[in-house]
C-alpha cells in the first residue's frame, strides 16, 4: 500500500507562506504592498480620467515659456524674460539659502541657550527660560512679521546716509544696514584666487583633523593637547600666506551710495534677513530644549567622575557630557531642521521669493497648471527633507556611542 509521506525537511511548499511563521510576516507584507500599489494605480487612473473628461492634460511645457515677472532676490542671473523653469530654480536656491543659514544660526543659538539653561547662575538660567518660553509659544509667522516691521521702522533709509549724521553712517565704512536691506563688501576673485580658496578649504579640513588627533591623544594616552590657538593659527596663517604669495588676487567691492541707493557689494534684502532671523530664533528655542534634555539624560555620576580627575567644567562638557548627549539630541534635531526648511515657505508673507512664491505662487497663477506646480513643490520638499535626514543620520551614526 502507498502512504502519503511528509515533504522532505529541506523542500518548500506554497502552504508554508501562510502556515510557517518564518515566512508568514513576509507574505502579509507582500500582500499589503500589492494592495497599496493597486490603490495608488486606481487613484492615478481616476485622476487622469477626470482630467481627460474635463479637457485637461498633464503637461510641463509651461516651464519653457517666458515667466514675465521679476524676482527681487536672486543668486543667479534672471530677468522677466527668463523661463518659468529658471524662475523655479531661483526659488529653489533662495529656499536652500535661507534654510542653510537658518540651520546654522539656530544650531549655534540653540546649543548655547540649552547649555545656559542648566547654568548655576540663577539669573542666566531664568533669562534663558524666558527666551525659550516666549519664542516657542508664539507662531513663527508672527515673529517674521515683527522682525520685518522692526527693520522697516527702526533702520534708516539709504537717503539718511548723506550728511554728517553719525547714527546713519556706514559701519567700518563697508557695511550699511538700511530699511531696504543690508549691504556688505563682495569679494572679487582675480587670477590665482583659486589657490587661496583651496588653501583656505584645506585649512578647515586641517582643523578638524588636528582636533580629532588631539581628542584621540587624550583618550588613548591621556595627553592634553591645546586646540584653541593652534586651530586659530591653522585657520588664518596658511590662507594669509597664500594670499600674499599669489599677489593678493582677492579684492573687495565696497558698497557706495550713488543717487538714492547703494551700489556694489552684496545686497541682502530685509525680507531675507527677517525670515532668516525669525526662523533661527524660533527653531533655536526648540533645539535648546533638545540640548537640555540630552544633557540631563547623561548620568550625573559621569560629571562627578570627570571632575574627580581634575577636568575643568568646560572640558567636562565638551569631552564627557556632550558626546554622550548627542545620541539623545541628534534625532529630534533632525526634525527641527526639517521644520525650519518647511517653515521657510512662509517667506511670501514678507515678499521673499522662495520656491513657494515663484513656482507655487506667480507661475501657478499665470499658467493655471496647479497640479503640475504643486507636484513639483511636493517633489522638491520631499527631496530636500530626505537629503537632510540622510546627512544627519550619517552624522548620527558617526557620533553615537559604540559598544566595545
Amino acid at each position: 500500500m502507498s502512504t502519503i509521506s511528509d515533504p522532505p525537511s529541506g523542500s518548500f511548499q506554497l502552504s508554508m507562506l501562510i502556515n510557517d511563521t518564518r515566512y508568514r510576516s513576509y507574505t502579509f507584507q507582500f500582500i499589503a504592498l500589492i494592495l497599496l500599489i493597486l490603490a495608488f494605480a486606481y487613484l492615478g487612473y481616476n485622476l487622469l480620467a477626470n482630467l481627460q473628461s474635463a479637457g485637461l492634460n498633464i503637461s510641463y511645457k509651461f516651464l519653457g515659456e517666458p515667466a514675465g515677472y521679476d524676482i527681487n532676490q536672486t543668486l543667479i542671473d534672471y530677468t522677466s524674460q527668463s523661463t518659468h523653469w529658471r524662475a523655479a530654480v531661483v526659488g529653489v536656491l533662495n529656499t536652500l539659502l535661507v534654510a542653510f543659514l537658518g540651520c546654522i544660526m539656530a544650531t549655534v543659538i540653540g546649543v548655547a541657550v540649552g547649555v545656559l539653561r542648566l547654568s548655576d547662575n540663577w539669573l542666566v538660567r531664568q533669562l534663558m527660560s524666558i527666551y525659550v518660553e516666549i519664542f516657542r509659544n508664539v507662531p513663527v509667522l508672527i515673529w517674521i512679521l515683527i522682525i520685518m516691521a522692526v527693520f522697516i521702522a527702526v533702520l534708516p533709509q539709504p537717503r539718511d546716509f548723506r550728511g554728517e549724521d553719525a547714527t546713519a553712517s556706514m559701519v567700518f565704512g563697508a557695511f550699511a544696514f538700511t530699511g531696504r536691506g543690508f549691504y556688505a563688501p563682495a569679494p572679487v576673485f582675480g587670477p590665482g584666487s583659486g589657490v587661496v580658496v583651496a588653501v583656505f578649504l584645506a585649512s578647515i579640513v586641517g582643523i578638524f583633523a588636528f582636533r580629532n588627533y588631539a581628542k584621540k591623544a587624550l583618550y588613548d594616552r591621556g595627553q592634553l593637547i591645546p586646540t584653541l590657538w593652534p586651530s586659530v593659527g591653522i585657520f588664518f596663517v596658511p590662507a594669509i600666506l597664500a594670499f600674499f604669495i599669489m599677489g593678493r588676487p582677492i579684492t573687495l567691492d565696497l558698497p557706495s551710495l550713488q543717487g538714492f541707493n547703494f551700489q556694489g557689494g552684496i545686497f541682502m534684502r530685509n525680507s531675507l534677513i527677517a525670515l532668516w532671523f525669525a526662523l533661527s530664533i524660533y527653531t533655536a528655542a526648540f533645539i535648546a530644549e533638545n540640548v537640555r534634555a540630552g544633557i540631563l539624560a547623561v548620568s550625573k555620576g559621569q560629571t562627578e567622575a570627570a571632575a574627580s580627575l581634575g577636568l575643568r567644567p568646560g572640558r567636562i562638557m565638551n569631552l564627557v557630557v556632550l558626546p554622550q548627549a548627542l545620541r539623545v539630541i541628534i534625532p529630534p534635531l533632525i526634525s527641527q531642521y526639517l521644520n525650519l526648511t518647511k517653515n521657510s515657505s512662509l517667506a511670501i508673507a514678507v515678499g521673499y521669493m522662495d520656491l513657494t512664491g515663484t513656482l507655487g505662487g506667480i507661475t501657478l497663477n499665470q499658467t493655471g497648471r496647479a497640479i503640475e506646480a504643486i507636484f513639483l513643490l511636493m517633489l522638491f520638499y520631499l527631496a530636500i527633507s530626505l537629503a537632510i535626514s540622510a546627512i544627519m543620520n550619517v552624522y548620527n551614526n558617526a557620533v553615537r556611542l559604540k559598544e566595545r
